[in-house]
């Protein structure tokens, strides 16, 4: 077989082969031998390599380059997304080695290249390497589960209104061709391209046609019109925005929006293997749905009380309903539900500095990073739970502190004060910044965590426990780094501190009867029901953050630390699949949970009955537990943290 052009390059066959998951097991030879009886072969963008209900075409293919979307049809015959497959990854493995019809269908999302395997070759060459075998059962088995459980549920929800804008793609909302200018053009020819073509903004394109940056009214009327001075010799590259960024045709409206509100744009390019295709916009993705998600963004960012932004506040929940309405993930949910979060923390903040401006305490007297900790640490704050934050201010003179400590005091009753009318409760444990234990210098928090690890009775472990998850949110973002990096320093440096965090999640097992079945509650209360946060969420959150804390992974995030302890190689590829989905069912059984909870009126509480779920359903939440119990005995092997 010729190289093929990987990356731009021509690279051997058998060495991409090498590259996709589980043909690193096969020899060199045996490679070979596959591609001497595989065959190359394109498809176009748009075009469906098989549709669901086909006959099976006994092949297997391997993406070399582009990507798929796997859909199922419903009762009303909409397709499904259930699945996505990127460039060194297989599809077709569903029924290859059988007759049937194909249960999903599989569409071009961009212009494919594939390797395409006949399934004869596994009934001979690949049969005799027993690690590709198991390796490739255990990817089977897997995949079949989600696509069958996904028509399950395609079937379930078939009520469901038409219109799911969450699930669009970019390509499907952006403005194309699109408008564009050069970087020498005149700011009034720009703003008769405007008006001819009734565009808002254009590109601006460099002299080898690459995008340079944009241009929009809003930059019209600032830079150019509200000037005193003279205006003539204005031109596109003057009074462009050089802030661009970009998303994929193929991303979906919620990664697009995501990417809005994290960097507080308005314009995003469109560009597809480095080629630019098109323009989405604030107004664009508004008009697209009727929850008007980036509508409450604006209404956060104009308020300048916190009576205002109480209002605001309150249309959140709206967008969690409708991400669950329209089947988002809980890896999803959770990423967008805390950007508006931090946004509205961040407006609280703004806020109470003017109001310390006006009442004459003066502006911050050193820089400061606002910290969150918990669950909005970990970016997994779906509701407004108990406020958990800090702040890290900087190193003072002793001459100083006492003003300086006085100042950022006064500032956290503001901001927890605000947070709380805005629907954040104040925590009953005080872990928030009002008080000084969580509110101090970079010293100060220093000296704290040293206090922690050299004496570690319970109360130490519960607050370690507590901050080991904090998060910047606003202000000064390298004070929480810097402090990050001690503390990862500090525990990689104690083995007795983490077998002591080990030890105090081991303390509580996940509850599972001898036979790994779910124990639920006594209590009158919550009979026969079972706390999804405490039984389970809890001790995968733990034992992760201590393997992470050993390796020395900053990040917080419980889905993150999961990629990354299996980049590294402490959990394997198994084990990391069994938990990413452990955790993403638990987090989406919380959320629905929660969801239910609010609109009867009541105060979400994690717990549910397990009898009141669906059969697949039930079965997840079940696996979910036998994860977690598997997470918490691979912590004890791994730390000899073994309770008696």
């Amino acid at each position: 077989m010729k190289p093929l052009i990987y990356n731009g390059q021509p690279v051997e066959a058998s060495n991409i082969l090498k590259k996709v998951n589980p043909f690193q097991h096969l020899a060199q030879n045996t490679l070979e031998s596959i591609l001497a009886k595989a065959e190359i072969r394109q498809f176009p963008k748009g075009t469906y390599v098989f549709r669901q209900g086909d006959a099976s075409l006994q092949a297997l293919f391997v993406l070399v380059s582009g990507s798929v979307d796997i859909t199922v049809l419903d009762k009303q015959d909409r397709e499904v997304l259930v699945s996505k497959r990127q460039e060194l990854e297989f599809f077709g493995e569903m029924v290859f080695l059988s007759e049937d019809c194909y249960p999903a269908s599989v569409r071009a999302v961009t212009d494919l290249l594939c390797i395409v395997i006949p399934n004869i070759l596994f009934e001979t060459e690949l049969t005799r390497t027993p690690e590709f075998a198991n390796a490739f059962s255990r990817i089977l088995a897997e995949r079949m589960r989600t696509v069958y459980q996904s028509l399950i549920y395609a079937t379930e929800q078939s009520q469901m209104a038409l219109d799911q804008p969450m699930r669009r793609r970019v390509a499907s909302l952006m403005s194309a061709p699109l408008v564009t200018c050069g970087l020498q053009d005149q700011v009034s020819t720009l703003a008769k391209q405007m008006t001819t073509h009734a565009v808002s903004s254009l590109v601006v394109l460099g002299e080898l046609g690459q995008p340079r940056g944009i241009v929009t009214e809003r930059d019209l009327v600032g830079k150019v019109l509200a000037r005193d001075d003279c205006q003539d010799g204005l031109t596109a590259g003057s009074i462009m925005d050089k802030n661009l960024l970009t998303v994929a045709p193929d991303a979906f409206y919620y990664e697009a929006l995501l990417i809005m509100v994290k960097h507080k744009v308005k314009h995003l390019l469109v560009v597809d293997n480095h080629k630019l295709t098109g323009l989405i916009t604030i107004r664009d993705l508004i008009i697209s749905r009727s929850t008007g998600a980036l509508a409450i963004v604006n209404s956060i960012e104009k308020q300048d009380t916190i009576e205002g932004l109480v209002e605001a506040s309150a249309e959140i929940d709206k967008i969690l309903q409708a991400l669950v309405e329209e089947r988002a993930s809980g890896k999803e949910i959770l990423k967008i539900i805390t950007e508006f979060y931090d946004r509205l923390t961040q407006k609280v903040i703004q806020i109470c500095e003017q109001e310390m401006l006006t009442e004459g305490h003066g502006s911050p007297p050193v820089a400061y990073s606002w910290i969150t900790m918990g669950s909005s640490g970990r970016q997994e704050q779906f509701v407004k739970t108990d406020q958990d934050n800090g702040i890290i201010y900087d190193n003072v003179p002793p001459d100083k502190e006492e003003a300086v400590a006085s100042y950022f005091q006064l500032l956290a009753e503001k901001a927890v004060e605000g947070l709380f009318r805005c629907g954040f409760a104040k925590c009953k444990g005080n872990v928030m910044a009002s008080n000084p234990f969580w509110c101090r210098s970079f010293n100060g928090w220093r000296e704290a965590i040293n206090a922690w690890i050299n004496n570690l009775e319970p109360e130490n472990i519960r607050m370690m426990t507590i901050f080991l998850d904090f998060r910047h949110v606003s202000g000064k973002k390298a004070l929480c780094d810097l402090l990050r990096n001690f503390v990862t320093r500090s525990f990689q440096k104690s083995a007795t501190v983490l077998l002591f965090l080990a030890k105090d999640d081991l303390n509580h097992r996940v509850p599972l009867t001898f036979f790994k079945q779910i124990i639920t509650e006594k209590t009158k209360e919550h009979r026969n029901m079972v706390n999804l946060k405490g039984a389970a969420c809890v001790h995968i959150v733990d034992c992760l953050r201590i393997f992470s804390l050993r390796e020395g992974i900053v990040e917080t995030n419980t889905f993150i630390r999961v990629e990354k302890l299996a980049k590294k190689r402490v959990l394997s590829e198994e084990d990391n699949e069994l938990l990413e989905n452990a955790y993403e069912t638990l987090m989406m059984l919380r959320i629905r949970q929660s969801i239910r909870q609010l609109s009867a009126g009541q105060q979400p509480d994690n717990y549910l009955n397990p009898n009141d779920l669906s059969k697949r359903d039930k079965s997840a939440l079940r696996e979910a537990f036998l994860a977690a119990d598997r997470l918490q005995n691979l912590t004890g092997h791994a730390f000899y943290a073994f309770i008696g």
